[in-house]
């Protein structure tokens, strides 16, 4: 397994999805009757920051949170709230992975990122684009 993550294009990502989704009615494996499917009385809708959310579950920001793919993968399961990781200005350091050991207890302080900046903008992008998409097809 390689340390090294390699976006693909928007235009190439939608069609891998809506390709799998017309054969088989699945997106990266996820069957459409596992999606999240927010219903009018849905018991996890809440109210935060003036808005309705349909739920108050999400992911925590790590290495995989910086990959359109998966973004797109927690919304379809249900998370409305995705921590982004942290973009560094430094984006060309290379740091031996995993860069935390610990035995008993331990602080993140790690100094890492998978991404140049502009990558990982592009992924946050290209997510929430087909994110809407997704969003607009399914209802």
């Amino acid at each position: 397994m390689s340390d090294k993550f390699y976006p693909i294009s928007i235009k190439q990502l939608l069609q891998i999805i809506l390709k799998e989704y017309n054969n088989s009615q699945s997106i990266f494996g996820i069957p459409e009757e596992l999606f999240f499917n927010p219903v009018k009385d849905n018991l996890f809708k809440v109210e935060q920051f003036n808005q309705s959310i349909d739920s108050p579950l999400g992911v925590a920001a790590g290495p995989h949170s910086q990959m359109a793919q998966n973004i797109i993968v927690s919304w379809l399961m249900g998370a409305r709230y995705i921590e982004l990781k942290t973009i560094q200005t430094l984006d060309e350091l290379e740091i031996a992975k995993p860069c935390i050991d610990m035995q008993d207890e331990g602080y993140n302080c790690e100094w890492s990122q998978e991404l140049k900046i502009k990558e990982s903008f592009n992924e946050y992008l290209n997510a929430w684009i087909i994110i809407h998409i997704l969003n607009n097809k399914f209802g």
